[in-house]
């Protein structure tokens, strides 16, 4: 088996930054009225800028796969082509359409040649499901290199227009024009933009990282759906998918939008996060104490202090100076959130020779979880 290195990493991020007063504009207003969930939300998510695949005029600059291509055009240059790449394999929670696949369609946008390409689904745990499926190609000797991508394009899935059946038809009933909190609680903390990674067999590049180990977890077995879309959920847990409603029906339940329980959330993530983190390092005998930076994607920085203190309980003492996150400046990218910190923190200058450093990436859909562990070398 080959040692596996991330040897170059890459960020694209569309446009210019949107800051908390600007994101209605962008998205538009439900009804024409001001969202009563928004401050809400952004007080405790302290997200401050994110990023719209929008121009000021409100016109769409790009699409997910053409966000993906923009990223791995930047990890080439005259020493490393894009048709060089052997295997691409990208994930994400938003695909541009359902078929064809979204590695096939950033392929597509890449025009480079013959490859192998992969697809996972899913939601954020889709980047790094990309990712394990690089390593374990590159480790395998299946191929030479591999480049791992995750992104999302969610602005397009968030605009007011999406929501103007729902609440026209929720006036004919005589209810209140107000969307539920379970799909307007991630409007306003979802970004655009894409990750990638180059991995390879040697060490090449100024800071190459090592990976360790990948595992992965999924607690579907005991939990529901807790975040989704293209459906409606019902009393008892099932989700009705947008195929059994009638095109009515997607229009009037907003079947599209992303939804999320909020409570569920937040009875569960957290805990099964922790719990399957600790089984995740104790299964590779890896101390918190020996973890020089650690990388934790969450939706909000509500969770962050909650987090520190689920590990605690559970005996996972990571102390607060080898956190690393840029949530608050790129707002949460879902799949390539993880990607777009670990190349910040390459970029910064604060790795050593030696350094470990541990991703951890959850994922509220059904609830999965996925690790991996890096040294600097």
């Amino acid at each position: 088996m080959n040692n596996v290195y991330i040897t170059r990493l890459s960020k694209f991020l569309p446009n210019k930054p949107i800051d908390n007063d600007q994101m209605e504009e962008k998205l538009g207003k439900i009804d024409g009225q001001n969202s009563k969930a928004r401050r809400i939300v952004l007080r405790n998510n302290k997200i401050k800028t994110r990023y719209y695949a929008i121009d000021d005029d409100g016109n769409v600059t790009h699409n997910n796969a053409q966000l993906v291509s923009e990223a791995v055009k930047l990890l080439c240059d005259a020493d490393f082509k894009k048709e060089q790449i052997e295997l691409l394999s990208c994930g994400t929670s938003s695909p541009d359409q359902i078929l064809p696949s979204h590695a096939s369609m950033v392929h597509g946008f890449l025009q480079n040649g013959n490859l192998e390409v992969n697809s996972p689904s899913g939601a954020c745990n889709s980047g790094m499901n990309a990712l394990k499926y690089g390593y374990m190609a590159v480790m395998s000797n299946q191929v030479k290199n591999a480049v791992c991508a995750g992104s999302e394009r969610m602005s397009s899935w968030m605009r007011s227009e999406l929501f103007t059946d729902e609440i026209a038809h929720l006036k004919d009933l005589e209810k209140a024009p107000i969307l539920a909190f379970k799909k307007e609680f991630l409007r306003w903390m979802l970004s655009d933009g894409a990750g990638a990674f180059l991995l390879e067999s040697k060490p090449n590049g100024d800071t190459p990282l090592k990976i360790e180990w990948m595992e992965g977890y999924s607690y579907a077995y005991e939990l529901e759906a807790c975040m989704y879309s293209g459906s409606d959920k019902l009393k008892d847990g099932y989700l009705k998918p947008w195929s059994d409603h009638t095109p009515e029906e997607w229009r009037e339940k907003s079947i599209f939008a992303v939804k999320q329980d909020v409570k569920l959330l937040s009875e569960n993530i957290l805990v099964k996060g922790v719990e399957s983190l600790k089984r995740a390092i104790d299964k590779h005998g890896l101390k918190p104490e020996d973890i020089t930076y650690y990388l934790p994607h969450v939706s909000s920085y509500y969770f962050r202090e909650r987090l520190f203190e689920e590990m605690e309980k559970q005996g996972v003492n990571v102390p607060w100076e080898n956190w690393f996150m840029n949530l608050d400046k790129v707002g949460n990218i879902g799949a390539g959130s993880i990607y777009i910190m670990l190349e910040e923190l390459v970029a910064s200058g604060k790795l050593n020779k030696g350094d470990t450093i541990l991703l951890s990436v959850p994922e509220s859909a059904r609830f999965s979880y996925t690790y991996a562990c890096l040294t600097v070398c």
